[in-house]
């Protein structure tokens, strides 16, 4: 089978310019040949701690779901990407995989990372995809680093598909010089992919944002967040090898590999006995506590009211 990663340069909670965006890179890749595409996570709006996310969620039925079974239908492929997605009360971070047969799969993010917590809350399933295919585990962004993560598919998948908003640090210092955390942070997306399949001995199909994004911060209203997407669009094969790869600096595109989809390896590395699969530097891990605890009360006081003033049309969709 013939697969691709996408690597989005998306504009930030613009959804309507950014759908335009991924399906003319889907086109391309499907005229290509590919037969299974992944969009990034966040395809349709990336994501930053920005007033503009407030308006980017969707019904999980709405037009970004309904363009990826449009473009499966069309190319006779299958397509993913996950979206900032609403169901009932509450949004989740869902990556929705579509067949040319209109048949869906979904997941959602078991756990916002630092500022994504303002936005959408942690879901419950266990990413486990069983499509026509083969068993797929979907998963997204920070879920590639941390250990339940792998334990969840070890011996349960065929492949892993996913992608990530993965930014950097801002330009700004927030005291002292941040270069040495950037490229640590950085050094960690370069690994993570290769360590993730290397853990499970299956094929890794990572998408990803690299373009450039001016946010806010939390708890720091007077300072503004300039940074970047990290990149890093992989296709890694069961031993960790990276059979195609885009940086940050390529841009926008898509890469394109042959694999046998339920080819394994002997899994060669050990997953972690403890919570994050890298040695996590500790100033991440108290951005963690300090912007978690904050997204979830913003989520709550700001973002749900804000919905409620504004509210998003759902239909029923059927989960598969």
């Amino acid at each position: 089978m013939r697969v691709a990663a996408v690597q989005m340069t998306a504009e930030l909670g613009s959804v309507k310019a950014n759908l335009k965006s991924a399906k003319q890179l889907a086109s391309s890749a499907f005229k290509e040949g590919a037969e299974l595409i992944i969009l990034p996570e966040f395809f349709t709006s990336a994501v930053c701690f920005h007033p503009k996310m407030l308006d980017v969620v969707r019904p999980i039925n709405g037009e970004p779901t309904q363009l990826l079974s449009i473009l499966a239908k069309k190319n006779n492929g299958i397509i993913g990407g996950s979206l900032i997605a609403l169901r009932g009360e509450e949004s989740y971070n869902t990556f929705v995989l579509a067949f040319p047969d209109g048949s869906l799969h979904f997941h959602d993010k078991d756990q916002p990372t630092m500022w994504e917590n303002c936005y959408y809350i942690g879901g419950t399933d266990e990413g486990v995809l069983e499509t026509k295919i083969g068993n797929i585990g979907a998963v997204l962004c920070w879920e590639f680093v941390r250990s339940r993560t792998a334990l969840r598919m070890l011996g349960r998948v065929d492949i892993v598909v996913g992608g990530s908003c993965w930014w950097s640090l801002p330009e700004q210092p927030l005291g002292g010089s941040p270069s040495e955390l950037r490229v640590k942070t950085l050094e960690m997306m370069i690994e993570t992919p290769a360590k993730f399949a290397r853990m499970l001995g299956v094929h890794v199909i990572h998408a990803a944002h690299a373009g450039d994004f001016i946010g806010e911060m939390p708890l720091m209203p007077d300072f503004q967040y300039k940074s970047y997407y990290v990149g890093e669009t992989q296709i890694v094969d069961g031993s960790g090898k990276i059979l195609a790869r885009m940086k940050r600096e390529d841009g926008e595109g898509f890469i394109t590999a042959d694999i046998e989809i339920k080819r394994k390896w002997n899994p060669s590395e050990a997953i972690p006995d403890r919570f994050w699969i890298p040695d996590m530097p500790p100033e991440l891990n108290q951005a963690w506590e300090l912007l978690n605890n904050h997204g979830e009360s913003y989520y709550r006081e700001t973002t749900k009211p804000y919905r409620e003033k504004h509210p998003v049309e759902e239909n029923k969709t059927k989960r598969v």
